[in-house]
């Protein structure tokens, strides 16, 4: 049985100010309820980075003026052949004003040391120091979505572009 992939680009970039990052508030209805970083689909043909800094603009209101690319969660169904690659960056200048009314939730500044107080989810939270660590990030996770089971994860992590630690779950 052959399977077609579908890929699905998307960015998530987390926003730092100091030791503050910005978080908004997602309602349920738009997906992945609970506060999250801004991000989103990549439009064809724009590259990956120029849609990463236009979902921070179209999200925030912000200008994005230096953006660090920081990692890729991939995420791939085995019966759909759905491929969701999720491009991670750290945004660490940029100018603007927030927006009054965000389209996609309520924007917040944070304290980098006080998320655990905010709803979010898991998968998100967990994240969040990666974007910190020093070098770049990939995680892979393969699952079964008919028997909601994870069947494979891979975590590397890289320093000066070398594997720096590397784990694989089954």
């Amino acid at each position: 049985m052959t399977i077609e992939v579908q890929y699905k680009v998307l960015t998530l970039c987390m926003i730092q100010d100091g030791n503050q990052i910005l978080l908004m508030n997602r309602p349920k209805d738009l997906g992945f309820p609970g506060y999250i970083a801004p991000g989103g689909k990549v439009e064809f043909p724009e590259s990956i980075v120029d849609g990463a800094i236009r979902e921070v603009r179209e999200e925030t209101g912000l200008i994005v003026k230096e953006i660090i690319y920081k990692g890729l969660n991939e995420f791939c169904e085995i019966n759909s052949g759905l491929r969701y690659m999720v491009f991670n960056y750290l945004v660490t200048s940029f100018e603007g004003e927030l927006l009054e009314n965000p389209p996609e939730g309520e924007l917040l500044w944070v304290d980098r040391n006080q998320i655990d107080d905010l709803p979010m989810q898991d998968w998100f939270r967990k994240r969040i120091p990666l974007f910190f660590k020093p070098g770049v990030f990939e995680q892979s996770t393969i699952w079964d979505e008919n028997k909601n089971i994870e069947l494979n994860k891979t975590e590397k992590y890289y320093s000066e572009g070398r594997i720096a630690e590397a784990s694989s779950f089954r």
